[in-house]
């Protein structure tokens, strides 16, 4: 009998974080973070940490587990929620995997294997190098050519991923598209029920824009500095979204107002792109957030829908 699986997705700000402390409050859950940058410490704010208090005191995991300059990749992902599995399953708790990362969710929902070929350093460096010297579009340019169904999934300033399926294409003369499709053929390694929160896009946007609001208003350019002061600004961890722009504004390349501006527009490209891949590489049920009141209504739905299908 396979391990049973609770997983709660969806765009950035549809309400994930209040729905899945709800959720795992009602059926006896610990809660695994399936998100590329919450797993960094000192990346509070920037991140829209789940704090202590919105918790309530649901154990979460994949939270403040590496420093900025360590790395995070699929692979390390899949390693690490693993472990955390194992934790909540000999506890006899459901485990809630959340997340808006969806290449992360399905890399654990399907084993998926991330170690196919072997990683050229020299070529690795040369993209780099051409990233800096000519822009990030530059570099993504090359995996348009090579694989533009990709292409279309990554953003450009996700160099680490553009990159390395520049590299898989290269080393294999297969595409990396085709290699996702066929790893998502394989069998899914756990009972899973899948749940993907959207609502209306413009109460979306809304909500993402008053989201940002708040994170300057809470101190995130004081957050930008005293990390640039400790480490290096081409980290993967520093080009996250809500970091590469302040860091701009902050280096002097554009005004503040400037660099509120840019990642409120890229925020909502990012949450569209969210959606997007959700729909065409996800299977779930979809629940439509403005039908509900509130995250405990929303929740109480799911677990209904859970305790049905059992």
């Amino acid at each position: 009998m396979k391990p049973k699986l609770i997983t709660i997705a969806g765009p950035t700000a549809c309400g994930k974080t209040a729905v899945s402390v709800e959720l795992a409050k009602i059926i006896d859950g610990e809660i695994i973070s399936a998100d590329s940058m919450q797993v960094y410490k000192y990346m509070d704010i920037g991140t829209a940490k789940v704090t202590e208090e919105e918790k309530q005191g649901i154990k979460h995991y994949l939270i403040d587990d590496l420093y900025p300059d360590e790395e995070f990749s699929i692979a390390v992902f899949q390693k690490m929620a693993k472990n955390a599995l194992s934790e909540i399953y000999a506890k006899n708790k459901m485990p809630v995997l959340v997340g808006g990362t969806g290449f992360y969710v399905n890399g654990l929902i399907y084993d998926n294997d991330f170690t196919p070929g072997e990683k050229d350093e020299k070529m690795r460096l040369e993209l780099e190098k051409e990233a800096e010297e000519k822009g990030n579009d530059y570099v993504h340019n090359i995996l348009k050519e090579l694989d533009p169904e990709y292409a279309e999934t990554v953003h450009p300033n996700n160099l680490k991923r553009v990159i390395r399926a520049i590299e898989y294409c290269r080393d294999t003369g297969e595409k990396f598209s085709e290699y996702n499709a066929r790893e998502r053929l394989r069998e899914p390694a756990y009972d899973v029920k899948s749940f993907i929160l959207n609502m209306d896009r413009e109460r979306l946007y809304e909500r993402i824009e008053k989201r940002i609001d708040i994170m300057i208003e809470k101190g995130l350019v004081d957050e930008v500095k005293w990390l640039m002061e400790r480490y290096p600004d081409n980290l993967v961890s520093m080009k996250g979204l809500g970091y590469k722009e302040i860091i701009g504004y902050l280096k002097g390349e554009y005004s503040l107002d400037d660099a509120i501006y840019i990642l409120k527009r890229d925020t909502r490209h990012f949450a569209r792109r969210q959606i997007t891949w959700f729909r065409h590489q996800s299977d779930g049920v979809w629940i439509n957030m403005d039908e509900f009141d509130s995250a405990r209504a929303a929740a109480e739905f799911i677990a209904e829908k859970i305790t049905k299908e059992k």
